[in-house]
């Protein structure tokens, strides 16, 4: 192997001289084009009596162009590695900052496969390669020395391999990119000292893990001290966003309330009773909210169980003409309900100040009739407050029933009475217990005294007095004395009744005609409708509903 070695080394001197600074694809096509000479194979066999350690010795048969091809690459490394003997044997592979040449001879399987024992140093630091950790450097199983630093190697580190060399005492796998792992082997590092892994990636960055625990030691418990601080200001201004996250749905905190009408400022309250003190609020989601609290506080359990109860039940109404209720406050100190806020004045103030036609009158009468007929026939157990001071009016002219309660009888009688009130107080533009200085029975007493002879008394006189509006109004008047006649509470209508009179009373004003006629036949009282390009309707009424001077005409 020596004389061989020697030979092929002067025969190639000057090839491979050229050859250093060519591009690696002209060495991979220059040895593919090398074949072995004619007496290789005898060659190699002597090499092999001589010395049986040869690690192509134990490849049988020989691959020839393999040990050949392996053979020119270890004479080419022992040259350009600077070695003192290139023709016996060589201790050291350089490819030290030769990152043009590095790739290429990692990339001879083959050389390492059948590399010179006598090779016991690879350096081949300081060339950026790429990929993997070179796992066929570990042919060479003889290495005391492997220096791979200032590379990019990632991935795991065979440390199985590494383990199984018994001669590697020094080992640089510095400045790379390998994987962090937790199933490193403990003996591995005691052989090698930390200089070994300095920012190999197998162990954490020191500098980035001092960065976390500065994070996590310093950084994170200000940062938390600083948000408490913030949160604990916020909500000393606004406490309600506090407690707003962890209320139940409907439910509203005195802190909300309090929050939504800066402390319940007298700038905020718009109207007070004896027994309700009613705000006007924001809260923190912009919803604009009528908020009604009640001055009489509910010590017993019991009644606070009804009051929620309640206002459980009016949290559910939905009509468009009744004022939707969004919930509640109940505790010892504080008890409230809360209201969507609408803007404009009520039916009392609107019909004072606007002198409204009959038209729009009506209009509000029957938005009013369609809401209580709603809670009449899905919430019975709701009553509600049909004075025209608490009766609304959005942008529409669309009329709002605003105050509710929940009461456990299903008075029907009342209901009615409380919407014949409400319709006197339409025609008349008048109001019990102020105008009239009498109860609401005195109010009704005195429109009877009135009616028939003197009705025109009882007509708002601002109204234009057109024929039709005058006879629709006296029929209004009539309606409301039916529905307030508790003399004879079996004889009051039906809201089926009122509704059809409303209704009809409702589209003869949007015509602006009435052509109707009314008579009697055979001690019945029935009411005929003359309307034009329509049949007659004709229905029948009760005799004994009401005295003689009242008519009641299903309009």
């Amino acid at each position: 192997m020596a004389s061989f070695s020697a030979t092929l080394f002067l025969i190639l001197s000057v090839f491979l001289d050229s050859i250093v600074p060519i591009i690696c694809p002209s060495v991979i096509e220059d040895l593919n084009n090398l074949k072995p000479p004619p007496d290789f194979n005898a060659t190699i066999t002597n090499n092999c009596i001589n010395n049986p350690s040869l690690r192509y010795c134990n490849a049988t048969p020989f691959d020839l162009e393999e040990i050949f091809k392996s053979t020119i690459v270890a004479s080419h490394l022992c040259n350009i590695s600077h070695n003192p003997n290139c023709v016996e044997s060589f201790p050291k592979i350089n490819l030290h900052k030769k990152p043009h040449l590095a790739p290429l001879y990692l990339s001879f399987t083959f050389f390492w496969k059948y590399c010179p024992l006598t090779i016991t140093y690879i350096d081949i630091s300081n060339n950026s390669l790429k990929g993997n950790f070179p796992t066929d450097i570990f042919y060479c199983s003889q290495i005391r020395d492997l220096d791979l630093s200032h590379n990019n190697f990632v991935g795991d580190v065979p440390v199985k391999n590494l383990s199984s060399l018994p001669n590697l005492t020094s080992l640089n796998l510095s400045y790379n990119h390998f994987s962090e792992s937790g199933n490193l082997d403990a003996e591995l590092f005691k052989r090698f000292n930390s200089t070994s892994f300095i920012h190999s990636g197998i162990f954490p960055d020191h500098s980035k893990f001092s960065f976390k625990v500065f994070l996590i030691l310093v950084v994170l418990p200000i940062f938390v001290l600083v948000m408490v601080f913030c949160l604990c200001v916020l909500c000393s201004s606004r406490l309600d966003i506090l407690t707003g996250c962890f209320r139940r749905r409907y439910e509203f905190t005195p802190s909300m309330l309090k929050a939504a009408t800066k402390g319940f400022s007298k700038k905020k309250l718009v109207g007070k009773t004896s027994s309700v003190d009613v705000y006007y609020g924001i809260l923190r989601d912009g919803t604009e909210v009528r908020i009604e609290v009640y001055n009489e506080s509910l010590s017993k359990e019991d009644a606070r169980r009804i009051f929620a109860e309640g206002c459980k039940i009016l949290s559910q109404l939905r009509h468009k003409n009744l004022v939707r209720v969004l919930g509640w406050c109940d505790t010892r100190r504080l008890r409230a309900t809360v209201s969507e806020w609408k803007d404009g004045e009520n039916v009392e103030t609107w019909l004072r100040n606007a002198n409204p036609s009959w038209k729009r009158r009506m209009k509000v009468m029957v938005g009013i009739l369609q809401g209580v007929r709603y809670l009449n026939e899905e919430w019975p157990q709701v009553e509600c407050d049909l004075k025209t001071k608490s009766i609304l009016l959005n942008d529409d002219g669309e009329p709002l029933i605003s105050r509710f309660k929940v009461d456990d009888g299903n008075n029907n009688t009342k209901r009615i009475f409380k919407f014949g009130l409400f319709i006197l107080e339409m025609v008349s533009n008048m109001r019990p217990m102020e105008e009239v200085e009498s109860s609401e029975a005195g109010f009704v007493q005195w429109f009877r005294l009135h009616y028939p002879q003197n009705f025109e008394k009882l007509i708002d006189e601002r109204m234009k007095m057109k024929e039709t509006v005058v006879d629709q109004a006296k029929e209004a008047i009539e309606l409301g004395l039916l529905c307030t006649d508790l003399s004879r509470v079996r004889e009051q209508p039906s809201w089926d009744q009122i509704s059809y009179v409303l209704s009809k009373s409702s589209s003869m004003a949007l015509a602006g005609s009435d052509h109707r006629r009314y008579y009697q036949v055979d001690g019945r009282r029935k009411a005929k409708f003359l309307q034009t390009d329509e049949s007659d309707d004709e229905i029948q009424m009760d005799p004994h509903s009401s005295v003689d001077h009242r008519r009641f005409l299903v309009v």
